[in-house]
């Protein structure tokens, strides 16, 4: 069944004062319970425009609509968002029950309801043997679910979460992004999660939205988004990949892609034409070492190896075919000596020309 839409985003743009474009032509929809992540490097916009949809910065153009209500000029506090940041801004004198309560407090809510919605909430945080304990006394875990009961506490209708893993370390975050996905979805609550970290992103996302330089690259599921991709940026961005220019030429078969070193079937659907120059990706876990012996058969290439690199659970290999580098990755017990001439099948139903 296909779900409501929740925030529309029509044509947004933000210009700061000193003429910096932050926003560009943005238009999305989210739709209700979805979680949305914006993914992107370092000043792409993604924060930018989170804060925006809260009403903590002014757009310069363009509309936002919660259902069917235009938003940009409802204050902040009536826009019923609830917000979690990297500092997770925990009151330190007041206990963990304390810190979940602040809102209803402040909102003159009955002291029975009070503590009925605080018990609620520590539970489903799993946070009842800490409700006593300051935040100094807490995991970054702990505290980030503090975090998140205390903005649940007021009942949002939104949650805009801004990069909240990143003070944490690695092993912790490995772990939080799995758990916090999963809580987000037992609550429906419509979520749009800010963050540079491509993992974070597929592990939370229902949907991805890529950013660069103030627009949308691709908006798409974790899957398609690391599958297809839809234009170089978003190719390079996501995941290692490997980029050989090429040129499309015809042959008796149909449509292919010169490499210089092979020549691939086009993808089936392609735009691309006889003559045209494209950039052709090809992930590294779809190139395949087959053996060190000749073997024309299939779409095998010959190559030499340059780097292997160990890994731990594998080997990284550059290898040089013709005139290009390609990487993939070998089970650690291969045997591949610098120098050694390889051969690797490359699997041509995955490769992506753009």
């Amino acid at each position: 069944m296909t779900r409501k839409t929740h925030i529309s985003i029509k044509h947004i743009s933000k210009v700061f004062p000193d003429g910096t474009r932050a926003l560009h032509d943005i238009n999305l929809d989210i739709a209700e319970g979805e979680i949305l992540v914006l993914l992107g490097p370092s000043g792409c916009g993604k924060s930018t425009l989170l804060r925006t949809i809260g009403g903590l910065e002014q757009k310069s153009g363009g509309d936002i609509y919660f259902y069917n209500k235009e938003v940009s000029q409802v204050p902040v506090e009536d826009r019923n968002v609830g917000f979690v940041f990297q500092n997770y801004a925990l009151f330190p004198t007041m206990t963990v029950r304390e810190n979940i309560a602040f809102g209803l407090k402040l909102r003159k809510m009955a002291k029975a309801e009070i503590s009925r919605k605080v018990d609620s909430l520590l539970e489903m945080m799993e946070l009842v043997e800490h409700a006593e304990k300051k935040p100094r006394q807490l995991s970054g875990g702990q505290q980030q679910r503090v975090a998140i009961a205390r903005v649940l506490a007021i009942e949002p209708e939104v949650l805009l979460l801004d990069e909240p893993l990143t003070a944490l370390d690695a092993k912790l975050k490995e772990y939080l992004r799995i758990e916090l996905g999963q809580m987000l979805r037992k609550l429906g609550i419509t979520a749009i999660y800010v963050t540079h970290d491509q993992l974070e992103a597929m592990s939370i996302a229902d949907r991805i939205a890529v950013m660069n330089l103030g627009v949308i690259e691709q908006v798409d599921t974790p899957e398609r988004i690391y599958s297809s991709p839809k234009t170089d940026f978003v190719a390079d961005f996501i995941g290692r990949i490997n980029c050989v220019k090429g040129k499309m030429v015809s042959g008796a078969d149909g449509l292919f892609v010169d490499l210089g070193f092979i020549q691939l079937p086009a993808p089936s659907g392609t735009e691309k034409r006889a003559g045209d120059e494209v950039n052709a990706y090809l992930r590294p876990e779809d190139i395949e070492l087959v053996g060190t012996k000749a073997d024309n058969s299939g779409n095998i290439i010959q190559a030499i190896a340059e780097q292997c690199i160990f890994m731990g659970d594998c080997y990284h290999v550059v290898a040089r075919a013709g005139n290009e580098e390609i990487f993939f990755e070998v089970p650690n017990g291969a045997r591949i000596k610098i120098g050694e001439t390889v051969q690797v099948k490359l699997n041509a139903e995955k490769l992506i020309v753009l």
